[in-house]
């Protein structure tokens, strides 16, 4: 089964914040992981197929941070 994976520019200053992208995304149905790197403000996220770049980004906005950047890895 094919997969994606999303990486992406979040403003997030604490471990609160990656904890609410972390929670907010793990909702999200056919994300298998989640990887999120405070210092470097990076989440990479890798889905199911059916999963659309902008299924995530939508879903990362729920948390209230804002995405500065994104892009489709693979």
């Amino acid at each position: 089964m094919s997969s994606h994976e999303y990486q992406f520019n979040v403003a997030m200053s604490c471990s609160g914040c990656s904890n609410a992208v972390n929670r907010v995304l793990s909702k999200l149905d056919g994300v298998n992981d989640i990887k999120i790197t405070l210092e470097d403000q990076k989440v990479i996220v890798k889905t199911k197929d059916n999963v659309s770049y902008d299924a995530v980004l939508n879903q990362i906005k729920k948390s209230g941070k804002e995405v500065r950047s994104g892009e489709v890895v693979a």
